[in-house]
């Protein structure tokens, strides 16, 4: 395999400098010394900035890698991923980011305390997102990521791996430290262009490669592309077959019939779509920047219209990756395959790396490893100021109350320094488990926990009737669930095809491999919001006075708002901020770093500036005129919206 010249690294260095000084501006452009500023980037960001965040945020490495592994696998089925996401970026914009406005959140938990009072579910929702961010997100970018850079360099051994990934977390960890989400959107905006005409350029010197000559071709290639050594399954059959409706988006539902049924693709799908989309903490947090609802919707189309893409950059050229490399991307021997990337179950996930390694010519090389340092930090930022996030708003004032504004601050900053260390202490880990298992993990721990909380955001939003009890109890049955299933699937592991590894029993192959992780998720989902709606029916319902803002119904409403039993807004102290005389010059800096205010001198009196609080009354009609739009703007986006469907409606009819 090719491996980088000079001239590739010079690439990388002016590419690194550049974003790294973009970054540095915006941090100290923004205003990042109160907690909105840093948090929510004051709620000024416009549509393109937000929308190419949303993208740049969903897209990681990961992707890159796991999209062309799929596509040169078993076709373009994956991309019904892509193509249906497009719904659920709309339905957050025009059904749940005007709740989440007009409520005044930062987070989705503290949304959740709003709505039921109390803090068990908000606890557990912020515990259970952290646990999530740092084991599968973090991990799997970085795996993905090292993956990349070492193939591509030529640097193969554990150090080589850590001193990448050292590099990655340390300027992904500078940015977030430093800016707060306004330097962290900025970055996502340049790396998103860049990601794009990266990946542009290598779709089409692999659909213009002779070897492939064209879309028409790659098709009638792709399925033909087998290895030349293939080992028998257990039936007797050669491993390694192209699939029949490699070329169909909806599959047969019939059970081990296809690995995409289009039963779970429509209906199961759905399910944990809504709940990255609309209430996973880094991808909200980047709408609720808008500076008003229309560049909120706005967002939601750009970033919409970007999901077309990934079909055509990432899954095609993974075909062409398995028609031009047949021996080593579809390799379909186990002993084989151990030899060629060092996983028995198959080495498609080398399809996007193997393209750029041979088909890039020096220099745009190096611009490819820099669009996948820049989709790993991408995501890298924005999981660092999402976790750092919950972690302030959510978990720290449960044990500081009273903390001040400027230590919310300093402790959301080191939370990101933790975070990089428990995913450092990750990494072996990660390098064990050869990246087939840890993708697999990936969607099943999604389906396995994600569908009750999809379950109790949808019906808070949509079902006033819906209480505290019963949003808590349809999780945790939820979560029992989910996790006997999960222990059951990573209790027995299917050997790859042609090995003579023994086969789970007949019990787990009804229990578990006939029952699809889609089909499975709308399954939990469906006992999820039974228990929900059947533990709130038999329990009082809340006072509808205290749900004003906070459902559907109730988003534009002007009444004051009553507090429920449990529900506390922790009041910071109204103390002065540090004065820079008083400070030793490390601290100083520190502050500075932080975005925490500092006095030049000590004020004379402290009671010369009258404080002016706003009534109860003037909130409640602020936080409802916040979602008015501008008749004008509303029609635009509207139609846009519709535009935008009918587009993706083409695409899951032509290739359906």
């Amino acid at each position: 395999m090719a491996t980088l010249e000079p001239w590739d690294y010079v690439v990388i260095v002016v590419y690194f400098s550049f974003v790294l000084a973009v970054g540095l501006w915006s941090s100290w452009k923004s205003k990042r010394d109160s907690v909105g500023g840093y948090f929510l980037a004051s709620r000024s960001m416009n549509w393109v900035l937000v929308g190419a965040s949303l993208f740049a945020s969903n897209i990681g490495s990961g992707h890159f890698i796991g999209l062309a592994g799929s596509g040169a696998a078993g076709g373009i089925g994956i991309a019904g991923f892509e193509l249906s996401a497009i719904y659920y970026i709309l339905f957050l914009g025009w059904c749940f980011v005007p709740v989440y406005m007009a409520s005044g959140v930062y987070t989705m938990p503290e949304y959740l305390r709003l709505r039921f009072g109390g803090q068990r579910i908000r606890i557990y929702l912020s515990v259970l997102a952290l646990l999530l961010y740092v084991f599968t997100k973090i991990s799997a970018d970085l795996y993905a990521g090292a993956l990349f850079i070492t193939k591509a360099t030529g640097f193969e051994g554990d150090w080589a791996i850590y001193v990448s990934i050292l590099i990655l977390l340390g300027i992904a960890c500078l940015f977030t430290v430093a800016g707060g989400l306004s330097a962290v959107i900025w970055t996502d905006f340049i790396q998103t262009i860049l990601m794009i005409i990266g990946a542009i350029l290598l779709a089409i010197l692999a659909f213009t490669n002779e070897k492939i000559g064209g879309y028409e071709n790659l098709i009638d290639s792709y399925f033909q592309a087998t290895a030349k050594i293939r080992a028998n399954n257990s039936e007797g059959e050669l491993c390694g077959e192209v699939p029949q409706d490699a070329m169909h988006l909806l599959r047969d539902a019939t059970p081990g019939a296809s690995d995409l049924p289009w039963s779970g693709m429509t209906f199961g799908l759905a399910i944990s779509s809504i709940w990255y989309w609309c209430s996973d903490q880094v991808i909200v947090q980047r709408a609720l920047a808008s500076k008003d609802m229309s560049h909120a919707k706005g967002a939601c189309i750009f970033a919409g219209y970007l999901k077309l893409l990934p079909l055509f950059i990432m899954v095609l050229p993974g075909m062409a990756a398995r028609v031009l490399f047949p021996d080593e991307v579809g390799c379909a021997d186990p002993v084989q395959c151990k030899a060629i990337c060092g996983s028995e179950a198959g080495c498609t996930n080398m399809a996007f790396i193997k393209l750029v390694a041979e088909l890039m010519p020096t220099g745009l090389r190096g611009m490819m490893l820099a669009v996948m340092l820049a989709a790993l930090m991408s995501s890298l930022t924005s999981i660092f100021n999402s976790s750092s996030t919950i972690f302030t708003m959510d978990i720290y004032p449960r044990f500081r109350p009273k903390a001040s504004e400027g230590e919310l601050l300093v402790v959301g900053r080191v939370f990101v320094l933790v975070l990089v260390t428990i995913s450092i202490i990750w990494i072996p880990i990660i390098q064990a488990s050869q990246g087939s298992q840890l993708f697999n993990y990936i969607q099943s721990i999604t389906s396995y926990l994600a569908p009750p909380i999809c379950a109790v955001y949808l019906l808070a939003i949509f079902w006033p009737r819906m209480n505290e009890p019963g949003a808590f109890w349809g999780l945790m049955v939820g979560l029992v669930v989910g996790l006997i299933r999960f222990g059951l699937e990573f209790g027995y592991q299917v050997p790859a095809c042609g090995s003579t590894d023994p086969s789970p029993p007949e019990w787990w192959q009804n229990l578990v491999g006939d029952i699809h992780y889609l089909h499975f998720g709308l399954l939990l989902w469906a006992i999820s919001g039974a228990v929900s709606i059947s533990v709130s029916l038999m329990t009082p319902p809340q006072n509808k006075s205290s749900l004003y803002r906070l459902t559907w119904w109730s988003k534009d409403s002007i009444q004051v708002r009553e507090e429920m039993d449990g529900e506390h807004n922790f009041q910071q102290n109204q103390k002065l901020p540090p004065i820079k005389s008083e400070l030793s010059t490390w601290r100083v800096y520190a502050n500075h770093l932080c975005g925490v205010e500092m006095l030049d001198e000590r004020p004379a009196k402290l009671d010369t500036v009258p404080v002016v609080l706003k009534s109860r009354e003037e909130l409640a009609i602020e936080a409802s005129e916040s979602l008015w739009e501008p008749e004008w703007k509303k029609n635009m986006v509207d139609a846009n919206a519709i535009l935008l469907m009918s587009v993706a409606m083409f695409f899951w009819g032509f290739y359906a």
